[in-house]
């Protein structure tokens, strides 16, 4: 089976018979309080999701990856994964400090010994990792909502459930998916990044790529996105019904992705890639606008379509680890009655059908089913059910 970034599978959480003593220890700790994103980060990274990050990123890691998308030691990594605190909260806090790490209940979940306290140029991560410092792209918002002071440093995990899980059957740790792989006799996997409803589009793709692997993992994002995004809940019975319907049993894996989601463009299809290659796929499908947030007020794109996949070309061979499966934009063609792209159709463009995620919601809040070559009937009904309950 493939390696984990780095060589070894991170997992940072204490012995069970070590937690109530850990916990109690924590409780007379300075605290820091984790928004939705950074609680989301660190099950991740404690779960070896995250390998090789051992805890929330230092100054010498934060600035490699914000200009060269590197760790310091040299290894890929795209976005900064760091946590933040305001200026009452990091004031007491010392290097060489053991603190807690809180939810929103202030419950204890966790403990970090600071390595580094430290300022940052929000503008400059902004321009550097999302190509834009326009705070109508929803990354660069979420940067400028950070608090102003930086605390880095590895994290112990005490409890079993940092996070809340709201599809624990489909909720697999790195570990877990590798087993569930090597059972299966997988040793080929392709691993499929979505935050969308399975359109005809995204079958066609995977599909396409299942023909030359032994299985699919679809692999949905589950942690924060935006509001106007088709809430996880919907999305979740969408995929349950089209891969009990339409996909090989045998040869296809459901599992949630639990990360939040940054709008990163090329930069954040190097950072899904490699984290699919923590759960043990081989290979990765990276098409139109991976990760891509649409476009501005002005209606300019953020990102050109095929940016992430040109990204993957400014690595040397072998950097990455596992190997991208490129795909064109695909449509269904009138003509030849069935998906392809512009590598496999020859006709004109008046004979396609493509309905953007943006069109479909509209048709979906104005109570009109999209059209069939979109999606198959079984979804579209879960996704009108879906708009009637919103």
């Amino acid at each position: 089976m493939i390696a984990p970034h780095g060589g070894e599978l991170i997992d940072r959480r204490a012995p069970e018979g070590e937690r109530d003593d850990l916990l109690q220890r924590a409780e007379g700790l300075a605290r820091v309080t984790l928004g939705p994103r950074a609680l989301s980060d660190l099950e991740m990274i404690s779960t070896g999701v995250f390998s090789p990050l051992t805890g929330f990123m230092t100054r010498a890691d934060y600035d490699s990856v914000v200009e060269t998308m590197h760790l310091e030691n040299g290894l890929v990594w795209s976005l900064p994964i760091t946590l933040s605190v305001d200026d009452a909260e990091a004031e007491p806090i010392n290097e060489g400090d053991e603190v807690a790490l809180a939810d929103g209940e202030g419950r204890v979940l966790a403990t970090m010994v600071v390595e580094d306290k430290y300022s940052y140029d929000k503008e400059r991560e902004a321009r550097e990792v999302f190509g834009t410092t326009n705070d109508e792209h929803p990354g660069v918002a979420a940067v400028y909502r950070q608090k102003d002071t930086l605390i880095g440093g590895e994290v112990t995990l005490l409890v079993d459930d940092p996070n809340p899980k709201p599809f624990p059957q489909y909720h697999y740790e790195p570990r877990e998916l590798r087993k569930v792989f090597a059972e299966k006799g997988w040793k080929r996997v392709v691993g499929f990044q979505t935050r969308n409803p399975v359109h005809r589009s995204h079958e066609y793709i995977q599909k396409s790529a299942l023909e030359i692997v032994d299985g699919l993992l679809l692999n949905p994002l589950v942690g924060e996105t935006r509001a106007e995004d088709i809430p996880a809940d919907v999305r979740m019975r969408s995929y349950e019904v089209i891969l009990d319907k339409y996909y090989p049993k045998d040869r296809t894996l459901l599992g949630v992705f639990p990360a939040a989601m940054r709008y990163g463009g090329p930069r954040e299809a190097i950072f899904h890639a490699v984290c699919r290659k923590n759960y043990g796929c081989t290979h990765f499908i990276v098409g139109r606008d991976h990760a891509g947030p649409g476009k501005d007020s002005k209606g300019n794109p953020f990102y050109g379509d095929y940016d992430a996949q040109h990204i993957f070309d400014e690595f040397e061979d072998g950097e990455i680890g596992l190997t991208p499966l490129f795909f064109e934009h695909s449509f269904f063609c009138l003509t030849c009655q069935g998906m392809g792209t512009t590598k496999t159709c020859p006709h004109d463009k008046e004979n396609h059908v493509f309905v953007s995620g943006t069109k479909v919601r509209e048709m979906l809040s104005n109570g009109e089913y999209p059209p069939p070559e979109f999606s198959r009937p079984e979804v579209i009904e879960v996704l009108m059910e879906g708009q009637k309950t919103a």
